[in-house]
């Protein structure tokens, strides 16, 4: 059964075609992968189903009575609330529930007979509605889901507005999770998510019964959850049956047939237009060439496969710092309480290292700790003097500037040539080099961060999760930009596929970690 329909939908944002006479299907079961590259529209084309923007042109058509959740890069949470009361939300139909029934408990004790046996037969339709749902188990509903993806760790009475980006996306992974809507839409759920919490929430879908749609550029991931593939590109949307690897032989498969077909029709028109221009002044063969004339011009013009810009990242290293960067002397980090134990650490040079651990232990504070954004808890940093670092950081205020401004407030030296030059460069077309930061994608607003790094000298490259948001031609390119990078580099990051051939060591922080694992 057909659960959505998307037919002929168009959509044009700024100038720029994001979907072209697209459509869509989504069958009951389906788990459905949306894979394109960075900008192409995946988030637009979720909005637009989700009826949060209306399409140009095209119907989208959903089955009557169904329930649909989605997860978006940008959701807000209501400040002032726990995380436990956001989770509660999740139920806010059953509680609704118990409220009604509660007030006919308290109605039944002035109700004539006649009313009571409505009333009997009202509140024994909402219990057994409550108990079907699961309403007296919903603790520990809460708590298992919560546990799954480490918000228990981070306390279930915490305040939202104490939580990172990172956590607040987890809380609305969460909520979505508990609320068991008929359609899962997932924009990049697994970003902000370690290794763990990946592995419930592939467990979880794997198991799903009803459909969803996940937008995902981790690849594993992508293979072991989805059944059904579509792939947007230049505005248009194209359907695969099975998993990733089978869509990306199908890709190169129609690839290369396009090239054969685009090929043998260019070496068909060369040789018409050679023969109608040597015989059409020559009155014997001025009708063949006539005639040829005629085939050409009624020709469907086969287009040549149009190559992606894909990002070049490259780093530039500086001068050769002392042979122990960072030394870490009875580190202890954290906030108001302490995150770890006491480590000694030492961070040589040209040493590529990856820090590893569930989310909340520290990995970040460590980063910031060691390049000097943060005091250690207790303990000391030793910092080498010609340490230069490039940071990117996991996260990013909102940038009220275009991109191009961006860049070119760091390098002001620059023309107006060379920073388009540096921003096409990773991958960037004029339309995103000339959009304000705060409305790019993440995967765009992440590789106009990693140009400004690119551009600056570093013998030490610091990256907090730079692959969230970035597809996967950009991660391609940025693995062997730091494999080949001539100097140190500490890494977090929650792909082992990504990290694993570059680092020469991992640390677990989970091994120093104040924490219960």
């Amino acid at each position: 059964m057909s659960i959505l329909n998307v037919e002929h939908v168009s959509h044009d944002f700024g100038g720029r075609t994001i979907l072209d006479d697209a459509s869509f299907r989504l069958l009951n079961g389906e788990h459905v992968g949306l894979v394109g590259a960075n900008g192409e529209g995946k988030t637009t084309f979720l909005n637009i189903i989700t009826g949060k923007l209306a399409p140009d042109i095209g119907k989208i058509e959903w089955c009557k009575r169904i329930t649909t959740g989605y997860l978006d890069q940008h959701t807000a949470l209501q400040p002032g609330q726990t995380i436990y009361e956001v989770l509660q939300g999740a139920f806010s139909h059953n509680y609704d529930l118990e409220k009604e029934m509660l007030s006919m408990y308290d109605e039944m004790t002035t109700a004539d007979d006649k009313r009571m046996s409505q009333l009997l037969e009202d509140v024994g339709e909402i219990q057994n509605i409550l108990e079907q749902s699961g309403f007296y188990m919903i603790d520990v509903k809460i708590k298992e889901v919560a546990n799954g993806l480490g918000l228990n760790e981070i306390g279930l009475d915490k305040k939202v507005d104490e939580l990172s980006g990172g956590q607040r996306s987890k809380v609305l992974l969460t909520k979505l999770l508990l609320e068991n809507p008929m359609i899962l839409i997932l924009d990049e759920p697994t970003n902000y998510l370690d290794e763990h919490h990946i592995q419930w929430l592939t467990n979880f879908l794997i198991n799903y019964e009803n459909a969803f749609i996940l937008v995902s550029h981790d690849v594993s991931f992508l293979n072991q959850v989805i059944n059904v593939i579509y792939h947007l590109d230049n505005g248009e949307l194209t359907r695969y049956k099975g998993d990733y690897q089978y869509y990306l032989q199908q890709v190169e498969l129609k690839k290369k047939q396009q090239e054969n077909a685009y090929q043998k029709q260019q070496k068909e028109i060369a040789e018409l237009e050679e023969f109608i221009a040597r015989n059409k002044a020559r009155v014997a063969t001025r009708n063949m060439a006539s005639s040829r004339q005629k085939k050409l011009d009624k020709m469907d013009m086969i287009s040549k496969p149009k190559e992606k810009i894909k990002p070049q990242f490259s780093f530039q290293p500086s001068r050769t710092p002392g042979k122990i960067l960072f030394e870490c002397q009875n580190l202890i980090i954290g906030y108001d309480t302490p995150l770890t134990q006491p480590m000694d650490l030492i961070f040589e040079r040209n040493k590529k290292i990856a820090i590893k651990g569930v989310n909340g232990l520290g990995k970040t504070t460590l980063l910031k700790t060691l390049i000097g954004m943060l005091e250690p808890y207790s303990g000391t940093v030793i910092k080498d003097p010609f340490v230069e670092i490039g940071f990117f950081k996991q996260e990013e205020v909102a940038i009220k500037k275009t991109a191009l401004d961006y860049i070119w407030d760091e390098f002001p030296n620059r023309n107006n040539g060379e920073i388009r030059s540096m921003l096409a460069k990773c991958g960037l077309t004029s339309e995103h080099i000339e959009s304000l930061m705060m409305v790019l994608s993440g995967g765009e607003n992440a590789k106009v961060r990693l140009c400004k790094i690119m551009h600056r000298e570093a013998n030490v490259l610091v990256l907090d999760e730079p692959t969230n948001h970035l597809d996967v031609d950009a991660k391609e390119s940025l693995q062997k930009a730091l494999i080949s990078f001539k100097g140190a580099i500490i890494l977090v990051s929650h792909e082992p596929e990504f990290y694993l051939p570059i680092v020469d060591e991992v640390i677990n922080l989970e091994e120093s970690s104040m924490k219960i694992i």
